[in-house]
């Protein structure tokens, strides 16, 4: 055991210790600290740990709720670059339309006349183009005569008295109707069959 070679240092510091402790009474110097006063080391050490594991947890939900914007922000660009004619594409629809009626009523006997049956092919072909550009641009048409009627794509206009088919289907197609890929462009204007009185 190795002696210590200044003893006169230990009862310095000693000394200097019974010096602070003066005027603090005898049964307040062995006490350890409680509240009020500073933690002991493990309880500052746990409340750090308690910090770290909340800060740990604020940063994973952070970086959930960025992931969920980048998400959404993608789907809103996709959703911009699939539907960005939707505006266009309803106004165009009357364009069709009056193709649609032109040809309807476009007498047969009258394209037999060389002039005017050419007319009345060019007509066509300017259908057939229209429609095969709104095909490019995922815009279709609504089947409507022949089957139930569907709220989400058919509006009805009128009820028509019939025996030829079940009440609730579309027997007849007053405006044809449109969807953007999976959106409903333009519903179709249809009658619908009812039980005659």
């Amino acid at each position: 055991m190795i002696e210590n070679e200044n003893p006169e240092a230990g009862t310095a510091t000693d000394q200097a210790v019974e010096k602070e402790l003066e005027g603090v009474p005898e049964e307040l110097r062995d006490q350890k600290p409680g509240k009020g006063e500073e933690p002991s080391l493990d309880e500052a050490l746990n409340s750090l740990r308690g910090d770290l594991e909340k800060a740990q947890q604020e940063v994973l939900y952070a970086r959930a709720e960025v992931q969920n914007v980048r998400r959404r922000m993608e789907k809103d660009i996709q959703d911009a670059r699939a539907y960005s004619a939707t505006a266009f594409a309803r106004d165009i629809l009357s364009v069709a339309d009056n193709l649609a009626r032109a040809i309807d009523h476009f007498p047969p006997e009258l394209r037999e006349n060389e002039r005017l049956g050419n007319f009345a092919a060019g007509i066509e072909a300017t259908q057939r183009e229209l429609e095969k550009v709104f095909g490019m641009h995922g815009i279709t048409r609504i089947a409507a005569v022949g089957l139930p009627l569907d709220p989400n794509q058919h509006q009805a206009m009128l009820e028509i008295p019939t025996d030829k088919a079940e009440p609730g289907t579309v027997v007849q197609e007053m405006q044809a109707g449109y969807m953007i890929k999976d959106r409903l462009l333009r519903p179709a204007m249809v009658g619908v069959a009812k039980k005659p009185d």
